[in-house]
């Protein structure tokens, strides 16, 4: 049955299977607006998408399992973590309770009516979902959005409201057990942007290609009246745009672009540059962000502003008041002169980049940068020889063994005292712990005075960050 075109009535009971991923967290947020009751279930439950949940009143339940289909929702929304043989799942079919993916449910309860703003990529697709949002709030657009992260400007992840415009995250990653294309295929985009475009996801993933058939796909849907902006940085980026059939804006640091960058300074936490389009001076941007990743992340967001029609006062004033995202080189804070920085990064281009931001931020400070390797790529051998390179910069490695290790094939799986000892090759400090409390209890032994400490994850790391800033606070 099509469920995509049932009508649920208001009150429905809606229950999210995998409802701590931040896609899904921002749709029951959504569906608990609208007023339906909302439930949900997850495996990895952790700030802060579960403080977020607890202060919306989502009662989540921990693990799957039959019972949390009991009494029945009246529909059912599955993510993409959730596996066909999954309990919960087996369940769902054997009562034959009407379920969607989450994107069939975002486009069906939120997006319908809206114009799609779709920023993909395989970096910096969050960063600049949120400053995006930013601005056209502040050109007073009053857009909706759904971002992969906390906006501090909003303080959330998602917003509903009555603008025309939706602005949302373009994932490659598959739809659902039920459904294996991405899940950027299912926005309509009016507007689409691509920051990069990388090898990831191996789990799903053979290779390069199959990616880039992806975006190919992507770019397909486009309508031919919409406007493609990518980043001529990246020569993926370049080859897979030559059969858009839409216009194209580009944007670039190092090369030829319809939007460029000059003048780049950084003086007191400060960074500041000039933005060009079409060799003329249209913006000079003065920001909180750091790092060239950062700096290519506002161009997107210029880009895409720029031909929705907002002046080039407002996208100034906007970047210039943007507070960034949590856990996108967040700064938790300084204790004891160690200061203390969370990121997402787990891609090895990623972790590369920022490192570099921070080195390049705190360039007279020791860098200690703690990692853990727990995406479905990272924790394969695929990218072992590539983190080896990621880590120039910094002066000291830390890292645990990868969790959920039993998932990857043992001819598959990726080693930390492999590159540990890759690393002490290259002339870097490097240090591997079995576990995170030892890994914490090491770090502590190891930090002075004067450290900045970049903690990268993709993933909760037993909450080493908070741990790690309480056990400063105590030895104050």
């Amino acid at each position: 049955m099509d469920y995509n075109t049932r009508i649920f009535p208001q009150n429905a009971h809606i229950h999210l299977m995998g409802i701590c991923g931040v896609g899904m967290s921002s749709l029951a947020g959504m569906l608990k607006e609208k007023g339906y009751t909302v439930t949900g279930s997850d495996h990895n439950i952790y700030p802060p998408i579960s403080t977020f949940l607890e202060s919306l009143s989502i009662s989540v339940k921990k693990g799957y399992s039959p019972q949390n289909l009991h009494p029945t929702p009246d529909l059912v929304i599955v993510g993409n973590v959730i596996t066909r043989n999954n309990p919960e799942s087996e369940e769902l079919l054997r009562l034959d309770i009407p379920y969607l993916s989450m994107p069939q449910a975002l486009k069906k309860f939120a997006m319908n009516t809206k114009k799609s703003i779709v920023i993909a990529g395989t970096h910096g697709k969050t960063t600049v979902s949120a400053l995006t949002a930013w601005i056209f709030e502040l050109a007073g657009l009053n857009p909706s959005f759904m971002i992969g992260g906390i906006a501090k400007n909003f303080n959330r992840n998602f917003k509903l409201s009555n603008g025309p415009y939706f602005v949302i995250e373009g994932d490659e990653y598959d739809t659902a057990f039920f459904d294996k294309g991405p899940k950027f295929l299912h926005y309509n985009p009016y507007l689409a942007a691509i920051t990069s475009i990388e090898f990831d996801h191996a789990d799903i993933y053979k290779g390069i290609q199959e990616i880039k058939n992806s975006f190919t796909r992507f770019i397909e849907i486009v309508p031919k009246e919409g406007t493609l902006c990518v980043n001529s940085d990246d020569p993926v980026v370049v080859d897979v745009i030559k059969g858009a059939r839409c216009a194209i804006l580009s944007f670039a640091i190092r090369g030829d672009a319809d939007l460029t960058v000059g003048d780049v300074t950084s003086q007191n936490g400060k960074t500041r540059f000039t933005i060009s389009k079409k060799n003329k001076e249209f913006a000079r941007i003065t920001t909180d962000l750091f790092g060239n990743h950062n700096i290519s992340n506002i161009l997107a967001a210029t880009a895409i502003s720029s031909v929705i029609g907002i002046s080039h006062e407002t996208i100034v004033r906007a970047i210039g008041t943007f507070k960034g995202v949590k856990r996108r080189l967040e700064v938790l804070g300084e204790y004891k002169g160690v200061m203390v920085i969370d990121d997402f990064a787990h891609h090895p281009t990623a972790v590369s980049e920022t490192i570099k931001a921070v080195k390049g931020h705190y360039g007279n400070r020791r860098l200690v940068a703690v990692f853990e390797p727990r995406s479905n790529s990272s924790r394969r051998n695929i990218f072992q020889n590539a983190y080896a390179d990621s880590f120039t910069g910094a002066d000291l490695v830390i890292l645990p063994e990868p969790p959920m290790m039993d998932k990857i094939p043992l001819n598959e799986r990726f080693s930390s005292p492999e590159l540990i000892a890759d690393l002490k090759k290259r002339g870097i400090e490097a240090l591997y712990f079995p576990d995170n409390q030892a890994l914490l209890d090491g770090l502590l032994a190891h930090i002075k005075p004067g450290d900045v400490i970049l903690v990268m994850s993709n993933g909760a790391f037993d909450n080493i960050q908070g741990r790690l800033v309480k056990r400063l606070k105590e030895n104050k």
